[in-house]
């Protein structure tokens, strides 16, 4: 492990490196303090949503990556998704269907919190948190898009993330919704201070976010 990535806090990315066919996409050393939100802007085909599924865990095995990732000084490049303890945020809610709104956010919950009563009172509490009271019971299918948002950042929280990662979260919504869910999850991420990732096009989501930018160039042979 690097001496620098010992008893830190926060999101290091170090050396990280993405290539597709013999070219370097992207190349990032940073750190991402908690409550910080780094912006990764660049055209398409840059590597943004690569290096997004790369810290997630996810990267298709047609790209190669190179460096590390460490949170909170533990490497976690080498875990499953699941054990990396990020939070996903992507363009489209993805709710489960065959699911209420509360039992959406039930199954986000640590397992360490036991028992029915507890489990329902947090998820209730984060509906509150996010403006959504009243909507437990609901069948996601009758959600606004704005609403749906909600809840998938609501289940997203619920899960207690160390770090964050938001993949266009809000270009799907019109502009007075975009506008309030900036101001939500920026406000929540420096509230819970989590480090998060923001990947986009719009740079007023990279103005909202109030954190460090990085603009990846076109990818390079």
């Amino acid at each position: 492990m690097s001496v620098r990535a010992v008893n830190e806090r926060g999101l290091r990315l170090e050396h990280v490196a993405i290539h597709l066919g013999g070219r370097t996409l992207l190349d990032i050393d940073r750190l991402i303090q908690p409550g910080e939100v780094l912006t990764v802007m660049g055209p398409s085909g840059s590597g943004k949503s690569s290096l997004f599924a790369y810290i997630a865990g996810f990267l298709d095995p047609a790209f190669n990556a190179n460096g590390h990732i460490y949170l909170d000084g533990e490497p976690i490049d080498d875990k499953r998704p699941e054990k990396r303890s990020v939070g996903l945020l992507f363009q489209d809610a993805l709710l489960y269907p065959h699911m209420s709104v509360g039992t959406n956010l039930l199954f986000a919950l640590p397992g360490g919190l036991t028992g029915r009563t507890k489990r329902v009172k947090r998820a209730l509490e984060m509906l509150s948190r996010v403006g959504l009271d009243g909507l437990f019971d609901r069948d996601p299918a009758t959600l606004s898009g704005g609403q749906a948002a909600r809840v998938a950042l609501a289940r997203t929280l619920l899960a207690e993330p160390k770090a964050l990662l938001l993949d266009e979260p809000f270009s799907r919504l019109d502009a007075p919704l975009r506008k309030s869910m900036r101001q939500l999850v920026f406000g929540l991420v420096r509230e819970r201070q989590i480090p998060a990732l923001l990947v986009t096009h719009d740079r007023e989501d990279a103005e909202a976010a109030g954190g460090p930018l990085v603009e990846i160039a076109p990818a390079r042979s």
